[in-house]
């Protein structure tokens, strides 16, 4: 009989297969659970420290064409922590959304829990919303699309087909893509803002706002930016969260992503609804602040054929200069004047955030 390996060779691969596995583990747990376990050994602070740098050098997690990096030359936060999504998802429920990888040593982010990972975006969400009891809308006007009519364009050129349209409403403008039930490519020209983000953006810590959406090149105007995304929810739902948001913003130190964009058809007698709550599951879009003046991009609500569901995307309503911030208008409507302070510092800042009843 083979005597056993001495003790000490046991401890060195125990310890060996330990801190393997710790590799593969501390890039799902959050900022505080990543800093107890750095505190608990020197080998696991080794471990832990990387995981930070990655994460402050893209919030995207690679889910984007290009890394989008914080910078914070003001306090001790390298980051904010999120869960990352590049489309709007439909919660399947919450405590599937509350771990996402997002570290080095991978080459593919993985897909968020409950959601799907083909990318596939506002098809999965229609898919979804033909569920039976899903009730993500309060109405939606399905407009067609002349595909036979689509060219080819140039990517800076927001109105690039004669099927895209582009009308102002109550300050939105409204966009018809092609979708699913078309039968062109990503490719097409009339797909500009379904290839996800494509000019070099930067989160930017300030003093006052916090952080903050910066161009880090320049942003020719009509540009498309980027898309805001984040967790559709039931009207009921929206309103329960933003309760919930209410009392934790009371004493200021909390900021909620809850976006209602509402539509008024051409009918007049009804109005498109739709709650996108990206405060705990979003995308870059939730660190854009609000400028009194409107801001430096455009919301245009753009309609994909064959997806039920449209998406609010930004453009470019002006050239923007490298390093200037990214704002646009939250809304005029101020239910509550002691609301949440605004510091645009435009010249005609009302001095506190838009808000109104969900």
């Amino acid at each position: 009989m083979s005597s056993p390996p001495p003790k000490k060779s046991q401890e060195r691969v125990f310890n060996h297969g330990f801190f393997q596995s710790a590799g593969l583990i501390l890039p799902w747990l959050t900022p505080q659970e990543l800093a107890n376990v750095s505190l608990t050994c020197k080998t696991l602070h080794q471990i832990a420290h990387p995981i930070t740098l990655h994460r402050s050098l893209d919030a995207s997690r690679s889910f984007e064409n290009l890394p989008i990096p914080f910078h914070n030359t003001l306090d001790q936060y390298p980051y904010s922590y999120f869960i990352y999504t590049a489309s709007q998802i439909i919660p399947s429920s919450s405590s599937s959304l509350n771990r996402q990888f997002w570290g080095p040593n991978s080459t593919q982010s993985p897909a968020i829990p409950g959601s799907s990972s083909s990318g596939a975006g506002m098809g999965c969400a229609h898919d979804s919303m033909n569920r039976p009891g899903a009730s993500w809308v309060s109405l939606v006007d399905e407009s067609g699309c002349e595909c036979e009519k689509c060219e080819k364009v140039s990517e800076d050129n927001v109105i690039g087909c004669p099927c895209m349209e582009l009308e102002g409403d109550e300050g939105m403008g409204i966009m018809s893509e092609c979708g699913p039930s078309c039968g062109c490519r990503l490719e097409c020209g009339n797909r500009l803002s379904q290839r996800g983000i494509r000019v070099k953006l930067k989160i930017v810590r300030d003093v006052r706002k916090g952080w903050g959406l910066y161009a880090a090149q320049l942003i020719q105007r009509g540009q498309f930016v980027c898309e805001y995304s984040g967790e559709l929810l039931t009207t009921k739902e929206a309103r329960r969260r933003q309760q919930i948001y209410d009392e934790l913003a009371s004493n200021g130190h909390f900021s909620p992503a809850l976006l209602v964009v509402r539509e008024h058809l051409p009918s007049g007698n009804a109005c498109l609804r739709i709650n996108i709550d990206a405060t705990r599951v979003g995308n870059i879009a939730r660190f854009i602040n609000h400028s009194c003046d409107g801001g430096s991009l455009s919301s245009v609500l753009v309609r994909s054929s064959g997806a039920l569901v449209p998406r609010l995307c930004f453009f470019a309503s002006k050239d923007i200069k490298e390093d200037e911030e990214l704002t646009f208008s939250y809304g005029e409507i101020r239910v509550r004047p002691t609301g949440l302070k605004c510091f645009c510092g435009s010249s005609c800042c009302f001095g506190t955030l838009p808000s109104e009843h969900t």
